[in-house]
Order: C-alpha cells, then sequence, then structure tokens
C-alpha cells in the first residue's frame, strides 16, 4: 500500500520506534516500511484533506478508512502495551465475532498522517479469512 504522509521523520518514528516495524528503501520524500511482512510505502505530500467517516460494527463505532494488520496474540499484547505505555490514543481493545467464525481481538491507532491502524489478532489464524 502506499499512501502520502505529512512527515517521513515522523512516519518513521511512529512505524519504527513505536509499532516495532522495520524501515526498507527510502530517501528524504518517501519510505517503505516493512511492517510484519507487509509493505506499506509513505511519500511525503501536501495535507490531504480525507473524509473519514465511521461505521458500527457489533455496537461500536469504528473508523471506515483504515487498514489492517494480521498478527499473533503475543505479537498483538507487545504492540498494544508498547503504544499505551507510549500515552498515544488506542480505541479500546475489543473482542469480535466472539463465539463465531473469525473470532478476534483488535485495537486501533492513528499514524502521525492521521492514517487508522488496526492491529488484529485471530483466536483461530485458520479463520482469517472464512466466512
Amino acid at each position: 500500500m502506499s499512501l502520502p504522509c505529512l512527515s517521513i521523520k515522523d512516519t518513521k518514528a511512529f512505524y519504527v520506534n513505536g509499532v516495532g516495524a522495520t524501515m526498507g528503501r527510502h530517501t528524504q520524500n518517501w519510505i517503505d516500511i516493512n511492517l510484519f511482512g507487509h509493505q506499506l510505502t509513505f511519500i511525503k505530500a501536501a495535507k490531504f484533506d480525507f473524509n473519514n467517516p465511521n461505521y458500527v460494527f457489533e455496537g461500536k463505532i469504528l473508523p471506515a478508512f483504515h487498514f489492517g494488520v494480521i498478527v499473533d496474540s503475543i505479537v498483538w499484547k507487545n504492540i498494544y502495551n508498547k503504544l499505551q505505555d507510549s500515552g498515544l490514543e488506542l480505541v479500546t481493545e475489543s473482542t469480535f465475532l466472539e463465539g463465531k467464525i473469525g473470532q478476534h481481538k483488535s485495537f486501533f491507532v492513528q499514524d502521525p498522517n492521521g492514517y487508522m491502524l488496526e492491529f488484529k489478532c485471530f483466536k483461530k489464524p485458520t479463520e482469517t479469512f472464512k466466512q
């Protein structure tokens, strides 16, 4: 995924130092991030005006414009604790589809560009894409 960003420095600090991702190729105007095996490219750009509507899922208001990262439960808890300890505002940990196919724990955090990341771990990883 390639997305515009406001600051390469702040984006790198959030993803590498905050989340624990690794940095890939980069210049002054763009950076590749290895987010647990998923490539994100951020390109320095002027401020974008995104309309971020919300939606309701299982009684919780969630950001419609976000991207998700699937990790195992240990990595999930480590990231959650690290971000919570850093003082970032997290959308509280929730369990979705409890007792159903695809049960997972999830939390959201906003990066310095205004993008919402959803970190999730599935109770049964084999059910990640099952309906």
